[in-house]
């Protein structure tokens, strides 16, 4: 049996933060991280093709809960303690720098994820946090102190941090525990159209839509990307992540409409008729916000002739076309995964968690954060923030708890 005053389930963002973090308040802790893979950090590595999406450069807590659908209020107040400028300042003073991009989107100044995990890699072992891989947990006992039993080994400890993310397997085990999870559904996913004429578009985007999903309440904004299956980009990712629970329902299966210039109004559109009168329909765009290549393929959707110019066109095909540029109807017949970088909506039920600190409930010195809570946010950095602010807030209850320079074992 191995024993140790922390023990960390999980390798990943949540893992090594609360480690380290806790470690540096008090470095005479004997701390290990346990990771039931083979190798730890992946998610990271992945993370913004390769370069890490450590955060978003939002600095008021009040708008930056808006991009979670799900931990939005719970996340206010943990936000005002630590938040985005408090992570780029983190990471700046222990060797990584960080940049934001025109999107407010912040990676490392390298553009490598291996900064971040080489920080980490160094401050685990400046501070001796064990690091074990192949840890796979099949028991806890949540009584003090508390025993963590995996397939290899037994350890025990006086504070556990469960950051095991979306591991079925240990939502399971946290549920035998008397704990209360939300079931699971992926987020950040794209949408299927299989078959559909615009997936001949592959490649094309366009800066700005409207995503509008009416049997689910869902509307978001952002650019869209057409794939060879269907649609992605930030207004589809948006709405995957907002309707994560309603789409699941819907076996995603459901209809949708794409407003192609959502800051340009009907009215403005019929005006093309005098505005416009003598061009050709069918072979100009007459906004920058619609590639050409989408503008013919919309004009051939709605059957206008490629000889008729704004001036003959008749009243019906008039609503056609801004029925088509303001209310696209769209099938979605499936999802699929967002690159290596997908979300779960679902896990722990968050009323069982103290977001002050990060302690369970109804087990004293159990904390949760990240992905194995009932948190998630969209893409740009959002999960990666919350997971290094409840580590933090974790780090910093334990430390408070135990003192500086006293060892449990």
């Amino acid at each position: 049996m191995q024993n140790f005053d922390i023990i960390a389930i999980g390798g990943g963002a949540v893992g090594f933060f609360a480690a380290i973090n806790a470690a540096i308040l008090n470095p005479t802790l004997k701390i290990a991280i346990l990771e039931q893979g083979n190798d730890v950090l992946s998610k990271v590595r992945v993370s913004g093709g390769g370069r890490c999406n450590l955060t978003h450069d939002c600095h008021d807590p009040k708008l930056l809960i808006k991009y979670y659908p799900r931990g939005n209020k719970e996340l206010l107040g943990p936000f005002y303690n630590f938040g985005p400028e408090d992570t780029r300042q983190w990471f700046d003073d222990h060797g990584v720098p960080t940049k934001v991009e025109e999107d407010g989107r912040v990676f490392p100044t390298s553009n490598t994820s291996e900064s971040i995990i080489s920080c980490f890699m160094k401050l685990c072992e400046q501070y001796h946090i064990e690091v074990k891989t192949s840890q796979k947990v099949v028991d806890i006992s949540m009584s003090k102190p508390h025993v963590v039993t995996t397939k290899k080994d037994v350890f025990t400890c006086q504070y556990l941090v469960i950051a095991t993310g979306s591991v079925l397997s240990m939502w399971s085990l946290l549920q035998s525990k008397g704990y209360d999870i939300i079931e699971p559904v992926p987020s950040l996913f794209t949408f299927q159209m299989q078959n559909h004429p615009i997936c001949a578009l592959q490649g094309l985007s366009v800066k700005n839509v409207s995503i509008k999903i009416p049997e689910a309440g869902i509307q978001t904004e952002g650019a869209l990307l057409m794939t060879h299956w269907g649609m992605s980009g930030p207004a589809i990712l948006k709405a995957s992540a907002w309707g994560a629970v309603p789409l699941a329902k819907m076996d995603y299966r459901f209809d949708m409409e794409v407003d192609w210039i959502p800051k340009i109004q009907m009215q403005e559109i019929e005006q093309l008729r005098n505005t416009a009168s003598k061009k050709t329909v069918a072979t100009s765009s007459p906004y920058d916000a619609i590639p050409l290549r989408l503008w013919k393929f919309l004009m051939d959707f709605v059957q206008i002739p490629s000889t008729k110019n704004y001036a003959s066109l008749t009243k019906g095909e008039m609503q056609a076309i801004v029925s088509v540029l303001k209310k696209c109807p769209f099938h979605v017949d499936g999802k699929a995964t967002f690159k290596a970088e997908f979300v779960t909506a679902g896990g722990v039920e968050l009323s069982q968690i103290n977001f002050k600190t990060f302690e369970s409930k109804r087990h004293e010195n159990v904390y949760f954060a990240g992905e194995v809570l009932n948190i998630d946010a969209v893409t740009g950095g959002f999960n990666f923030q919350a997971a290094w602010t409840g580590a933090y807030h974790i780090a910093q209850s334990i430390v408070s708890k135990c003192g500086k320079g006293v060892t449990n074992f």
